[in-house]
């Protein structure tokens, strides 16, 4: 393992954040405030409680993973999409490093800038509702695996993109609408009964609802199942990522 090369892409990635820190950091973090305050004012004031729990309280866990998929995802894609962009990305290709070794440094460096945020976030949210946390290691655990999870996807992104509005494409008319209709500001059992049934083929579902049962122990679907859901798919963008170093899809042309 050449952990030189995997510390030069780190920081790397980690100096060109901080350099941009107000566009990396403070730019989600300002948003999801925004979002707390106007979902938290305007639906809060309407609903006292969802489960037992603050309305509050109960969208923080919906808002961070709002945040940690977009800023995942946002951050793996152009990190690998730049050197591309720029041809640079050949010198990283002749170089003495493994595959395994950039994604570890590309997808370290993503998974840890969303780690921040949602840390962040958190810390923010601590100021507007009481906040519990019933299950802190799980709550790192789902922390962990989501921003690693959806790096990894993002890093596909990144490789499948051609230009810079196909790398917005999948963040912006998927990944984002499959948030809001995973149950950030609401329960599914809220729905309807045919509608809970729908709800249940968004996979976002099962994140959100894994990881809101760590702060209220609440939760929409099994958190087993939740735990299966984010592994298989992790498991799967490790798959497809190592296809795409072994065919050069995209990376010879």
């Amino acid at each position: 393992m050449n952990i030189y090369a995997i510390r030069v892409i780190y920081k790397y990635e980690m100096l060109r954040a901080w350099e941009t820190s107000m566009q990396s950091f403070a730019s989600p973090v300002l948003s999801t405030v925004l979002y707390f305050v106007v979902f938290g004012s305007a639906i809060g004031g309407r609903i006292d409680n969802v489960e037992g729990v603050d309305y509050g309280s109960f969208i923080v866990p919906g808002l961070m993973m709002l945040a940690l998929l977009t800023q995942s995802i946002a951050n793996a894609s152009f990190g690998i999409f730049f050197p591309k962009f720029t041809g640079t990305i050949y010198e990283i290709l002749s170089a003495p490093i493994s595959v395994p070794e950039i994604i570890i440094g590309y997808v370290g460096a993503a998974a840890t800038k969303s780690v921040i945020i949602g840390l962040i976030i958190l810390a923010t949210a601590g100021f507007f509702v009481p906040l519990h946390i019933a299950h802190p290691g799980w709550m790192i655990l789902f922390l962990l695996l989501t921003c690693v999870s959806f790096s990894l996807f993002g890093f596909i992104i990144g490789l499948w993109a051609q230009d810079f509005e196909k790398l917005q494409l999948i963040p912006m008319l998927v990944i984002t609408p499959l948030v809001f209709l995973g149950g950030s500001f609401y329960s599914v059992n809220m729905l309807p009964p045919a509608w809970q049934v729908v709800t249940l083929f968004n996979p976002v579902v099962y994140l959100i609802s894994g990881f809101r049962w760590s702060f209220f122990e609440v939760a929409d679907v099994s958190v087993a199942l939740s735990l299966a859901i984010i592994l298989v798919f992790m498991l799967a963008c490790l798959i497809l990522v190592w296809w795409m170093f072994k065919t050069g899809y995209r990376l010879k042309q």
